[in-house]
């Protein structure tokens, strides 16, 4: 039995089946992991720059190493002499840098707290796809979303992750990998 498609052509009914399998496969796995990054958004906010760097309505010159670092800031030698027409300044002054020094630490560690998460979400997701091999399109929504979910995890925390860390979470990402194609593709 053959369906029409919206061009005057015809699909073979198994086609258009396995064709909306994949796209709820996928469906599932993206939406799985919109849901999980909301939740944390929700439950867990980012931090705020400027919670640690409040703006300031007037902003004063700071052309002093000790106004510099009385407000904070870094004080930045000026090396140039300039031209005689045309005097360089003493210097400049980084008035964000302690706290954007903190706010940097504090998204370093939400990014790993996060990260943490999207681990365990993905743990689970592969695990329950394994428990769900009766329905499949569901099974495999499950393991592309727990993959992605890992990937999420990972790429969001990777630049603070220690390298030691990497390599064991890749060994264990390809472990559970093979784990899990093992029990679902073994005859």
């Amino acid at each position: 039995m053959e369906a029409s498609t919206s061009l005057g052509g015809t699909m073979p009914q198994n086609k258009k089946s396995s064709f909306i399998k994949w796209a709820l496969i996928l469906s599932i796995a993206i939406v799985i992991n919109l849901f999980v990054t909301y939740v944390v958004q929700v439950l867990y906010p980012m931090p705020d720059f400027t919670k640690f760097c409040p703006e300031k309505q007037v902003n004063r010159v700071i052309d002093t190493e000790e106004q510099c670092v009385s407000v904070g800031g870094q004080w930045n030698e000026n090396d140039m002499k300039g031209s005689p027409t045309a005097p360089q300044p003493a210097g400049f002054c980084d008035a964000t840098f302690t706290c954007q020094k903190q706010f940097t630490e504090s998204t370093s560690m939400y990014n790993r707290n996060v990260f943490v998460v999207f681990i365990v979400a993905g743990i689970a997701l592969l695990l329950g796809s394994v428990f769900l091999s009766g329905a499949e399109a569901v099974s495999l929504g499950l393991s592309f979303g727990g993959v992605l979910a890992l990937i999420v995890g990972s790429v969001r925390y990777w630049s603070d992750m220690n390298d030691f860390l990497r390599v064991i979470l890749l060994g264990i990402a390809l472990a559970g990998l093979i784990y899990v194609a093992w029990k679902k593709f073994h005859d």
